[in-house]
């Protein structure tokens, strides 16, 4: 797995980010996350803590062992070790509200990916839009707001033949007709029910019906 990876931020990702700043190594989660500046501070703030704080551990192991044997005499050194630790919780700070950011980012691209991806409502036709696209399809009857035509075949499987290869091409379109199986003869009455009655999507679907009864 790469860490700095070019792939767009996303949830998971951003929470990646923030999990390894608050609880792996302060910045690591911005570089990942692309936050070079930010990342670079803390990464050298929480990495400057770290040597201050070893520093004075290692001061005061040579003070103790030092007065054990009676040859050093001791001296405060326990700043060091506070200024370590206030750098280090500043460091942390600093990353918390840049995951915080990241987070914020990935949901503002989540919405707009979700909004992208809306498909808008079809809109009814008009009378003279039906009227034209009718002309195209002499064997489809209107009845209100809906189209209909009988296919004939020459005998049930290949009328059910038929009726499978509609039912694909519905799921296609998620645009599902009414049928009606009587032996070799199929019924389709298509209407768009969401629109409250007859769109493009009827049309369109009627014509890819009228190919496969041809074909």
């Amino acid at each position: 797995m790469t860490f700095f990876s070019d792939r767009p931020l996303t949830r998971a990702r951003s929470i990646t980010c923030a999990v390894t700043n608050q609880f792996v190594t302060p910045g690591l989660g911005s570089l990942m996350g692309k936050r070079w500046i930010a990342g670079c501070g803390q990464i050298i703030l929480s990495s400057a803590s770290c040597v201050l704080i070893l520093v004075w551990f290692i001061k005061i192991l040579i003070q103790y062992y030092g007065q054990i044997g009676g040859d050093v005499k001791p001296h405060p050194v326990g700043w060091i070790g506070i200024i370590g630790l206030i750098l280090f919780v500043v460091s942390w700070l600093w990353s918390g509200v840049t995951s915080f950011s990241l987070l914020r980012e990935a949901a503002k691209i989540g919405n707009k990916s979700a909004e992208k991806l809306t498909v808008p409502p079809v809109q009814k036709s008009d009378v003279a839009r039906i009227i034209i696209a009718l002309s195209a399809l002499p064997q489809w009857r209107r009845d209100g707001e809906i189209i209909s035509r009988t296919f004939e075949f020459k005998d049930f499987p290949a009328a059910m033949k038929f009726v499978n290869t509609v039912a694909e091409l519905a799921e296609q379109a998620q645009h599902h007709p009414d049928v009606d199986i009587r032996w070799n003869k199929v019924t389709l009455a298509l209407t768009t029910h969401d629109a409250g009655g007859l769109t493009e999507k009827d049309f369109a679907l009627a014509k890819q019906c009228d190919a496969l009864a041809v074909g």
